[in-house]
């Protein structure tokens, strides 16, 4: 049961993590897109220059807001031990490991904590130790 306690800790910690860390990056995806609407107005003129700022301006703040929205969505979902949103994190906390040196130590402890036994089975409704009755959750859904 200790380790139990110990989990949702670390499930705590990686949800407030992403969360955190998500809504940083939709800022960051905002001054991005500000920064290069600013530099385009430089490049009158130039139709090529023109073009890539306008596709650099669209496509890496769309890309950084999707990372982010996932992330914090997972957050969200893991702080209810939704099975969905552990998934989510894994994949989240794997491109996250190209994020170096701080996403990367980020990603490989949300992956460590995600994976262990124990963890799985907060997820799966089975929280109960040794000697203790197994009690499932349906997680709001009706049969």
């Amino acid at each position: 049961m200790e380790k139990a306690r110990n989990m949702k800790k670390h499930v705590s910690v990686v949800a407030a993590l992403h969360i955190g860390f998500g809504v940083l990056a939709l800022i960051g995806a905002l001054i991005v897109f500000i920064s290069v609407n600013f530099a385009q107005s430089f490049v009158h003129g130039d139709e090529v220059a023109e073009l890539v700022l306008t596709a650099v301006k669209v496509i890496l703040p769309a890309l950084i807001a999707l990372i982010s929205v996932l992330s914090v969505i997972g957050g969200i979902g893991l702080l209810s031990y939704r099975e969905w949103s552990r998934i989510l994190i894994i994949v989240m906390s794997a491109i996250n490991c190209l994020n170096v040196p701080i996403g990367t130590a980020k990603g490989i402890y949300s992956i460590w904590a995600l994976l262990q036994d124990e963890t799985i089975r907060l997820f799966q409704g089975d929280n109960a130790g040794p000697g203790e009755e197994i009690t499932t959750s349906n997680h709001g859904k009706t049969d």
